[in-house]
């Protein structure tokens, strides 16, 4: 028996994604849902759009590939059509978080987000196409992290075997609280990890132009990042030599507030949330 699938956002960068994925599995039968705009580009792909009022009612899942801030729109126009017992499955956990999601208790929301590859397990693919898929685009293995938000305990494994089937391979599979995601992702993966990242990188270009060769300061800081990150997340035996830890016990307050940590917190989780589902044109 099929499971037929509702994929809005069908013609965006993760709809085209999934729906690659997903293409040449038997099990499903996918339903392509976009704007008139994205209609156009999904014909020219020669794939054929559904409307929306057509795709939803037989839907036994329905993912929601579209961006953040567009997400709570979507779904009001989606969730009514459904039928009782239907999955509905965020690729994301803001808009969930944010309440973005219409009020209806019969039906299951489920959210999802893949890991991408872990840079050290991405070393060990054995193809050199996988050992660049940095983004987990269907080479190399990925974990993947899943909420079951509202809906009966039988749908999680639902969810997650359809959330297995678009971000494959999967090398392992978590399951979180919703709460715990929104932890993950914005508050670790982007308020932490990619702001600091892009000061490395503000960084290196503020040594270029101190005069530091620019291919040097790259290989140099390249270099380090990946003995750093083996050291840091015991991926080597090693440690920093003493210098090192005297740079960086000083560098942290010239970096960073005291209580950095309450990025975590309820108050400004919240507010990272709300600021990343608001939409661009309000």
């Amino acid at each position: 028996m099929k499971t037929t699938v509702a994929l809005i956002g069908a013609a965006g960068a993760m709809g085209t994604r999934i729906r690659n994925t997903l293409a040449p599995i038997p099990e499903y039968e996918v339903l392509h849902v976009e704007t008139p705009e994205g209609e156009a580009r999904l014909t020219a792909a020669g794939v054929t759009p559904t409307p929306m009022s057509d795709a939803a009612p037989p839907a036994d899942v329905v993912v929601l590939a579209v961006r953040d801030d567009l997400i709570g729109e979507a779904a009001a126009q989606v969730v009514p059509l459904l039928r009782p017992g239907a999955i509905v499955i965020s690729l994301d956990p803001a808009a969930p978080y944010a309440g973005e999601l219409p009020d209806r208790a019969d039906i299951t929301y489920f959210v999802t987000h893949p890991s991408h590859p872990p840079i050290f397990d991405i070393m060990e693919e054995e193809s050199p196409e996988a050992r660049r898929d940095y983004w987990g685009g269907g080479l190399a293995r990925q974990a993947l992290v899943s909420a079951l938000i509202q809906g009966p305990e039988e749908h999680y494994e639902i969810g997650e075997r359809v959330s297995r089937d678009m971000f494959g391979p999967i090398s392992r599979s978590h399951r979180v609280t919703l709460h715990q995601m929104a932890m993950l992702e914005p508050a670790l993966s982007e308020t932490v990890c990619a702001t600091c990242l892009t000061v490395i990188r503000e960084a290196m270009e503020e040594a270029i132009r101190l005069g530091v060769p620019r291919e040097a300061a790259r290989d140099f800081i390249l270099g380090h990042i990946t003995v750093e990150l083996a050291i840091i997340f015991d991926a080597l035996d090693w440690e920093f030599s003493m210098g090192a830890k005297k740079a960086i016990e000083a560098a942290k307050t010239d970096l960073f507030r005291p209580d950095w940590r309450d990025i975590f917190t309820r108050e400004r989780l919240d507010a990272s949330v709300a600021n990343i589902v608001r939409r661009e044109d309000d």
